[in-house]
């Protein structure tokens, strides 16, 4: 089946630009090209995904997902709009059939923004998607609608719609609409549910999370059958990368902030670290030493809130001299931190890392990176959000979202909480933390 419509006329009367995904399109793209379709389309998703986190409402989420839409899948060309669509969304099928958490994911998002899509959609364009799914439910005709029209009607008010001769309505097995039968939004007989065409959502949407979640599935053992191996130099590094790419800004510079001085840093560790960064910050403090992998969590945060090489090398210098002595911290430790700051080995500019990369971390055995949210324990994430100041009601809606492993909005609302004031972007890396903790806080200093 046709995906790809760009070659139709766009009249009132044509079908929408939505697709259902059927088949991927056999198109030549870029790479290049793959890759910002995929990343737009990735911002749509993550930020579906922050608003039914945060608990927003059914029709601020409606608002919030059109926006989104608009804002990054925009493409002046409409061809090409529509070419975006289907290879951003079959690239990032690629991107989450890889686990079992990616795909609920994966799934869970793409059925929300097409539920949304679709109720955007003219009734003409709707029975064309309809048709497209190949469903077998033909609109009532009319002796069948005369039969049961007075309990049609009944059901409409009953509901706070009013009955219009107009309406289609569809005769579908009643298990195919468990979300109308719960909320009692048909009516009922032998079996069947009469659906009407502004309710059709809730059966279009039912069958397009069924395709896509069994298209997962095959796409997971096709790729790591032979895909993966055979893109390895081609497709497959996109891929790799866009599992745990980062979409916010890059702070591998300070950028609002001049360089921060050693006298403070203390200070700036109690009032605009995030608890990431203030664990690690207190362990050094107290065992004067980090592994690896503590080093370069915090080393490169410090960089980029606008801790300059010198004073990194004296801070690191002050806290290992006392555990190693000053002459091996510059045989085995100073080189890594000038490493950093792109003076040695390559001389790359290193990025901060994002919470994606931090909670995608797994520390070992006397490590302290990570993400605390994910790797505290119950009982010890509870005293390390007291120290911050969390508690009461607040303490209960950070634990609430940490056992559903919403880790970033554990964050976001640690931060709310601490700091007074709303964070709707929600918190996506530990230096925008800093950032915005200082914006909030040095007007008042």
């Amino acid at each position: 089946m046709e995906i790809i419509r760009s070659q139709k006329k766009t009249t009132a009367e044509a079908p929408s630009n939505l697709s259902i995904y059927r088949c991927a399109p056999n198109l030549e793209v870029r790479l290049d090209d793959i890759e910002l379709y995929a990343i737009d389309r990735l911002r749509v998703l993550k930020g579906i995904s922050n608003g039914l986190s945060r608990g927003k409402r059914p029709d601020e989420m409606e608002t919030m997902a059109n926006e989104l839409w608009r804002t990054n899948m925009r493409h002046p060309d409409a061809t090409q709009l529509i070419n975006k669509d289907v290879v951003s969304h079959f690239v990032l099928r690629l991107v989450y059939c890889r686990t079992d958490e990616l795909r609920k994911w994966f799934l869970s998002m793409e059925t929300t923004l097409f539920r949304y899509r679709f109720r955007l959609e003219t009734p003409e364009s709707q029975r064309m998607l309809m048709a497209e799914f190949q469903l077998p439910y033909k609109a009532l005709n009319y002796a069948e609608y005369e039969s049961v029209k007075d309990k049609l009607v009944q059901v409409s008010r009953s509901i706070g719609q009013s009955p219009n001769v107009d309406t289609i309505f569809f005769k579908v097995p009643f298990e195919e609409v468990p979300e109308l039968v719960a909320n009692r939004r048909v009516f009922l007989l032998k079996g069947n549910a009469y659906v009407a065409m502004n309710q059709v959502t809730s059966i279009v949407v039912s069958h397009f999370r069924s395709n896509l979640s069994k298209a997962l599935v095959l796409t997971n053992r096709k790729w790591t059958s032979t895909l993966r191996e055979q893109e390895k130099d081609r497709l497959s590094p996109i891929v790799e990368a866009l599992g745990s790419c980062y979409l916010g800004p890059d702070y591998s510079q300070p950028m609002e902030f001049t360089d921060i001085s050693l006298k403070d840093i203390d200070q700036l560790a109690n009032t605009s670290f995030p608890l990431c960064m203030r664990h690690l910050f207190n362990r050094l403090r107290e065992d004067h030493h980090l592994k690896h992998g503590g080093r370069m969590q915090l080393g490169l945060f410090l960089k980029g809130v606008g801790l300059n090489l010198e004073n990194a090398l004296a801070f690191w210098r002050a806290e290992f001299s006392q555990k190693v002595g000053s002459e091996r911290f510059d045989k085995e430790y100073a080189y890594s931190v000038r490493h950093n700051y792109g003076k040695e080995g390559k001389r790359t500019d290193y990025t901060p890392y994002s919470c994606q990369k931090i909670i995608s971390t797994t520390p070992t055995v006397g490590d302290y990176h990570g993400c605390p949210y994910r790797h505290f324990s119950e009982d010890y994430l509870r005293a390390a959000l007291a120290k911050m100041g969390v508690g009461g009601r607040a303490m209960d809606d950070v634990m609430e979202k940490v056992r559903n492993r919403h880790y970033q909005l554990a964050c976001t609302l640690t931060f709310e909480t601490i700091h007074a004031a709303s964070c709707d972007t929600g918190i996506n890396h530990p230096n925008q933390y800093f950032a915005q903790s200082r914006k909030l806080l040095e007007p008042k200093s």
